[in-house]
């Protein structure tokens, strides 16, 4: 990551690799006035895996959804790979840079229902499902093909947070923003998604990213190749 020269909290990493994702002195303040996004920038390239940590209310997922365009700025700027995103090319956009949200909906009866969904809308009409891959992926996360004839309303809080980041792989983006993406799943099942989202984001896999918010320290450590902390809106490295 490396800082922008237009703001002074940008993170002060370094990379060759040109950027995918950019936030330029992202500010965002509530109706009282308080800043929630106090001058974020940073930069996100291919490989990298960035953690951000910091308490509730840190503004943490404010910026995950801002770098996705799901939430308005009030002043900054996101660039992807170096230019920014005209309002028409915003369904483009989020085909690359993904936002998982902790309590994902599913919006279907079943985990094979779900996991199609996504590839019935327009905006992915030339991309297919690809059943032998997502048995693939959720054997990696200790679930069998049966699996898939899981009802939704059956599930658990993990078991859905294992059907969204198998929909997001599958779905191929650029970059994922995960904001405590395996909060509700089981130890070990939190492992397997780490090594998972590790392999996905491996530069000799694909030119691919990611930004993980998550409260475990110890999380943080693992997945990552860069920590930030993040407080008051303001993000430190």
């Amino acid at each position: 990551m490396t800082p922008s020269p237009e703001s002074s909290t940008a993170s002060p990493l370094n990379t060759a690799a040109a950027p995918l994702l950019e936030a330029r002195g992202l500010c965002r303040r509530d109706a009282a006035g308080r800043l929630l996004l106090d001058d974020v920038s940073l930069t996100l390239s291919a490989g990298q895996r960035v953690c951000i940590s910091g308490p509730s209310g840190a503004g943490k997922t404010l910026l995950l959804r801002s770098l996705a365009l799901l939430d308005a700025v009030d002043s900054g700027q996101v660039l992807w790979q170096g230019r920014p995103v005209p309002a028409d090319h915003v369904p483009r956009f989020r085909r690359h840079v993904m936002y998982l949200h902790q309590r994902a909906a599913l919006l279907a009866d079943n985990v094979l229902a779900a996991l199609q969904r996504p590839f019935t809308l327009r905006a992915r009409r030339d991309q297919a499902f690809d059943r032998p891959q997502a048995e693939e992926l959720l054997a990696r996360l200790g679930r069998d093909a049966g699996f898939l004839d899981q009802r939704a309303e059956n599930l658990s809080g993990g078991e859905i947070q294992i059907v969204a980041l198998v929909r997001a792989i599958l779905l191929q983006p650029a970059v994922l923003l995960l904001d405590e993406p395996t909060a509700a799943m089981d130890p070990s099942t939190a492992a397997a998604a780490e090594e998972l989202l590790a392999a996905w984001a491996s530069p000799a896999a694909q030119p691919a990213a990611y930004l993980w918010v998550t409260h475990d320290a110890d999380q943080g450590g693992r997945v990552s190749t860069h920590r930030l902390q993040m407080s008051a809106g303001r993000l430190e490295a």
